[in-house]
């Protein structure tokens, strides 16, 4: 019967357990990623939920600047709500 050498042994189970490691956290980058995105999605409904507060009390067409504060009042033709960056 034919054997590896041990340094071939060594080598090939040295790649095996490497390969392990990064499957795993190729996983967990995806566990991680899952978790993003759950984070993003009750971020932007809960950003909309203010958003129908906020188009109650200022107007459907108002424009909001983010940076100041300040809501400009509703011009004829807009079509929703502005918030500036």
């Amino acid at each position: 019967m034919k054997k590896l050498t041990d340094e071939e042994l060594t080598l090939l189970q040295e790649l095996q357990a490497e390969f392990n490691t990064i499957k795993m956290s190729l996983g967990d980058t995806i566990l991680q990623q899952n978790q993003l995105m759950e984070k993003v999605a009750e971020c932007k409904g809960r950003f909309a939920a203010e958003e129908v507060k906020l188009m109650e009390k200022y107007g459907k067409n108002a424009t909001i600047n983010l940076e100041t504060g300040e809501v400009k009042e509703p011009e004829e033709e807009a079509a929703d709500l502005k918030i500036e960056k």
